[in-house]
């Protein structure tokens, strides 16, 4: 799974909050989240950060070359 950093996730379950959308903060061994929701930030082993999302939410660039 290619993250990149700031990248927004969905996971397959959601949050105690009720959120399913984070935000990554840091890639390395471990994947550090940020809740969309509720601000809740979590640390993960990247091969259990990368079981539990279900995808990245691709978003269109709204910077444009002149």
């Amino acid at each position: 799974m290619e993250l990149r950093l700031h990248d927004r996730v969905e996971t397959k379950k959601a949050h105690p909050c009720g959120g399913k959308l984070w935000e990554v903060l840091r890639i390395g061994m471990d994947i550090k989240l940020h809740c969309l929701k509720c601000g809740h930030e979590i640390m993960l082993p990247r091969r259990k950060a990368e079981q539990a999302i279900r995808r990245i939410i691709v978003e269109e660039e709204t910077h444009h070359e002149a």
